[in-house]
């Protein structure tokens, strides 16, 4: 059986390059904490939020549960070995605060991909091959193992995870972990996000489906593209457990194709395979 999976939200980041606190940066109206916050609540049975004693009291931080930095250790490994030594039984799916372009569907084939069975599993950079460990899940096993190696005088995460048993999963949205450190990397995420806005749809469930979610439809808004985006990203809301390629999808009553692109106000139709004959 696979340990309880709990969400970490990295937010003790000293923000120096941004010249201001990463974790409150705007994004249409939310902050990137209250954003990472929300997508690992989708996915994960409770969320904390990773901070430096001096941070404890911050306003922002102070409405979430925390998890405090340990003395000794510097930049994420600290969070994440703290987090592992409050719950050592749980594995954490961390999630660094400043990756405003990380939508649902990336972090939905996450958990889909997880292997309880290894140390880690985390996603292979769309940019150089190498593990991504600040959007990665990390099993319990991992806990002992990263405690040494940060006593060994090691801090790097993304270096445990190559010298560990971590299984690497491909970025499905290769821009999806990309992080903002600087005021024009800044700017340049606000306008790609601008061009993605979140589109309001409403969505219906026959069968299964419609069980398994609790109700016939719903409207919901969303910042997935496609059909397939959509599902992804219901699929961990509502736990689905019919893969995408057993159903049948239909827009605005017409049967489409599963990358055919969302607009606002389209009505979505998912359709399970009917038994019997």
């Amino acid at each position: 059986m696979s340990a309880a999976l709990r969400g970490l939200v990295l937010s003790g980041g000293r923000s120096t390059r941004m010249q201001r606190d990463k974790a409150l940066l705007d994004y249409a109206g939310q902050t990137q904490l209250e954003r990472a916050v929300a997508l690992l609540q989708a996915v994960t049975t409770n969320v904390s939020v990773s901070v430096r004693p001096d941070q404890v009291d911050d306003p922002l931080r102070a409405r979430h549960a925390q998890v405090v930095d340990g003395p000794g250790v510097q930049g994420p490994a600290a969070g994440i070995l703290a987090a592992q030594q409050a719950d050592p039984t749980a594995a954490w799916l961390v999630l660094a605060c400043d990756l405003p372009m990380l939508d649902a569907a990336t972090l939905a084939t996450l958990v889909a991909g997880r292997d309880p069975a290894r140390q880690a599993t985390a996603f292979r950079s769309s940019h150089d091959g190498l593990p991504e460990p600040l959007c990665a899940i990390w099993e319990p096993a991992s806990g002992p193992a990263l405690l040494q190696f940060v006593t060994g005088g090691r801090n790097c995460p993304r270096k445990f995870l190559l010298q560990h048993d971590t299984l690497l999963l491909d970025q499905p949205n290769p821009e999806a972990l990309d992080n903002v450190n600087t005021p024009d990397e800044l700017r340049a995420a606000r306008q790609g996000l601008d061009a993605a806005a979140t589109r309001t749809l409403r969505v219906q469930y026959f069968a299964l489906l419609r069980d398994q979610a609790g109700r016939a439809e719903e409207s919901l808004s969303t910042t997935a593209t496609t059909a397939s985006e959509l599902y992804a990203e219901l699929a961990v809301r509502h736990g689905f457990t019919l893969a995408e390629g057993s159903l049948k999808v239909a827009i605005n009553t017409e049967f489409a194709n599963w990358s055919q692109p969302l607009a606002a106000g389209d009505t979505v139709v998912f359709i399970p395979p009917v038994a019997g004959g």
